[in-house]
Parts: structure tokens; C-alpha cells; sequence
């Protein structure tokens, strides 16, 4: 089966405006998917729509609103798609104690609620017509703690554990779950969340890792940086991998 065969011949890609999921959208269009693009700026959308030379649906919407999110299925389901890309998402930087509540809320309400709205609409969707992927953006901080970055962290670890979970459940009925576990990107992420990005890797190179492992892993660390930062926590009792990215995240104000 080809990838368009498996994938196709439409894909959904949320945080389409810029950084990973810009990325992704444009190399899944060199592969042939016919692309519906979801994020909150209208005019980057269909800057994108137009540098590609697939078919496209442009949906300008605020994932952290619940009503959002359903007209955003409800321009779906009439088309024929075979893999679900959750990229949209958003941190934030400094002692949970001192940053505001609702932005911490949003951010929850983005990172998890509206991933797991849209995962669960397609992983039905896919279920049923045996085959598909989905695609989660999850992070090299979803697997600790991470002071400065709690509420991040701890929505990345919801999205690995959610996305472990699906990758077993759906692999009988010929559908992938992958989740990509990048570390610092070059993308407008770090000006939303005010991070300083050291050692960042190009959204281009995570996109291809993260296109290039779907159905052969249910997990990829993308980067050169995260991989080495990843094998070395990863030989660390959690305790000490806490005070570990706690000396990476500071490094980031």
C-alpha cells in the first residue's frame, strides 16, 4: 500500500500556520495528500495553500474554543481522510506560581482537550474504514517534570501516554498512531512561550524524522539535540531527570 493509499487521499494538519506543522503540511503535500489546514490565522493559511500544489481547505479556527473545534470536524466529514496531524500547541516559561491561571488553562484546553476531541472523532473515523494515521506533536519534556515548563511538560506527557495507548488499540484495524517527540525547534513557539532556544533543530528536519518513522514506530525523538538529551535521561532515576531539565529549561529565560 502506498503512503497516499494509507494516508490519503486527505489529511488534517492543526497548527498548520507555522513552525512543525507548517512543515509537515507542506512535505505530506509533496507525498500527494490532499491537505485541510486548521490553525487561527486565515492569512498564513492561505499563504501556505497557495506555495503548495495539492487541493486544499483552509479552516481558520481557535482550537481553545470548544465550538471551534466541532465547526472543524463539521468541515471534515464529508471528505475522505486517512491521517489526522495534532500540531497545534502552545508553552509557557517561568515558576507555575507566577504565571497567569488562565493562560496555564488554555494551554491545557489546547494541548489536551482539543487533542483528544479531534483523536477520538478520527480514530473512530479510521477505525471503521481500517486503515489511517494520527499524528501527535509530544515533546523530549513529556517524559519528566519540568520546572519552568510544568503545565507544558505535563500536557506533552498526556499526549505521549494518550498516544502509546492508541498505537496499541488501533494497530489491529491498520492504523498508526505516532507521537513525535521533538526538543527545541526553530519555529514561533519560543516567542509565544518567551523561551530562549538553544541547540534548536529546523522544523524541516523534524517534519521529515516525523513523516519518514509513521508506521514503522509508534514513537520518534526528533533532532540531534533531543536524542542525545533523551538517551541521557533516560539512563537517570526520574528524580534526578527532573533536576536535570530544570537546568535545561533555566537555561531558556
Amino acid at each position: 500500500m502506498t503512503f497516499t493509499e494509507k494516508y490519503g487521499p486527505w489529511a488534517v494538519v492543526t497548527g498548520a500556520s507555522r513552525g512543525i506543522g507548517r512543515e509537515i503540511a507542506k512535505q505530506l503535500a509533496v507525498q500527494g495528500l490532499k491537505l485541510v489546514l486548521v490553525a487561527r490565522s486565515k492569512s498564513d493559511l492561505e499563504k501556505l495553500a497557495a506555495e503548495v500544489s495539492v487541493e486544499t481547505k483552509v479552516i481558520c479556527a481557535d482550537l481553545g474554543i470548544p465550538v471551534s473545534r466541532q465547526e472543524v470536524l463539521h468541515h471534515c466529514q464529508n471528505l475522505p481522510i486517512g491521517l489526522l496531524v495534532n500540531s497545534a500547541g502552545f508553552g509557557s516559561l517561568g515558576e507555575l506560581a507566577d504565571l497567569p491561571l488562565n493562560n496555564e488553562l488554555d494551554m491545557v484546553e489546547v494541548n489536551c482537550k482539543a487533542l483528544l476531541e479531534f483523536s477520538h472523532h478520527f480514530a473512530k473515523r479510521f477505525r471503521a474504514q481500517r486503515r489511517g494515521g494520527i499524528m501527535q506533536l509530544s515533546s523530549i519534556v513529556a517524559f519528566q517534570g519540568s520546572p519552568y515548563a510544568a503545565t507544558y511538560a505535563a500536557t506533552k506527557a498526556y499526549v505521549q501516554s494518550l498516544s502509546e495507548a492508541m498505537a496499541i488499540e488501533l494497530a489491529p484495524y491498520g492504523v498508526d498512531v505516532l507521537a513525535v517527540a521533538p526538543g527545541p525547534t526553530e519555529t514561533g513557539f519560543g516567542s509565544r512561550s518567551g523561551m530562549k532556544l538553544t541547540n534548536a533543530e529546523s522544523a524541516e528536519i523534524v517534519a521529515a524524522q516525523a513523516i519518514r518513522a509513521l508506521g514503522k514506530k509508534s514513537r520518534v525523538v526528533t533532532g540531534n539535540f533531543a536524542k542525545f538529551l533523551f538517551g541521557s535521561l533516560m539512563t537517570a532515576p526520574r528524580p534526578i531527570r527532573v533536576r536535570i531539565m530544570k537546568q535545561v529549561m533555566r537555561s531558556m529565560f
